[in-house]
């Protein structure tokens, strides 16, 4: 079983991130930002993994730290359940329309971090999550799990519509990388190493 956990603390949060790859039934997502964990909750179920989720943070001051925090932890547990990606597909691409909007993920476990984010986002709040974020979680996720990620909204209107389909794209596309294939032998890469 891919499984790892970790705990973070420092003075702006405490994070305990568990992650299964290979057991999608618990999925459990407590970080105080309600859209966030609605976010979260749609990539681990799309991502057909397990995905424990408490976090603490300073939301008095606003989200900005839970959200870049939660995903620094997310990044690391996943990079460690990977282990050394030995049979992973590698790449993954999802295209999730999400009513009026059409969102788009392509990503490669390739353990060189690099994020592409193209996105308009016209309303600046849902709930008590700012919809900059999404870069900074990207970004922090990527950089952490060593995934080169490109993510796109083709079109939309409604902001929480775009949010969903580029978490949803997000889950399918990381579903996809890290499917086993018994025909790939070692890792999936003519340098014989994923780092």
């Amino acid at each position: 079983m891919r499984k790892a956990n970790k705990a973070r603390k420092t003075n702006e949060t405490a994070i305990e991130v568990a992650v299964s790859l290979d057991d999608p039934e618990v999925v459990s997502i407590q970080t105080g930002v309600g859209f966030f964990d609605h976010m979260l909750e749609l990539f681990a179920r799309h991502g057909r993994i397990g995905l424990t989720v408490k976090a603490n943070g300073d939301l008095h001051i606003d989200s900005h730290h839970t959200v870049e925090d939660v995903a620094i932890v997310l990044g690391q547990v996943i990079r460690e359940a990977l282990g050394d990606k030995k049979q992973i597909t590698r790449y993954g691409t999802a295209y999730v329309p999400m009513d009026e909007a059409l969102g788009f993920v392509s990503l490669d476990i390739s353990g060189r971090p690099y994020l592409v984010l193209d996105a308009v986002f016209d309303n600046q709040k849902l709930g008590d999550f700012d919809t900059e974020l999404v870069r900074e979680f990207l970004q922090a996720f990527a950089v952490q799990a060593g995934i080169t990620l490109h993510a796109r909204v083709l079109y939309g209107i409604n902001t929480h519509h775009k949010i969903e389909a580029i978490f949803k794209a997000l889950g399918r596309s990381f579903a996809q990388a890290i499917t086993i294939d018994p025909s790939i032998n070692g890792v999936n890469s003519t340098k014989g190493l994923i780092e």
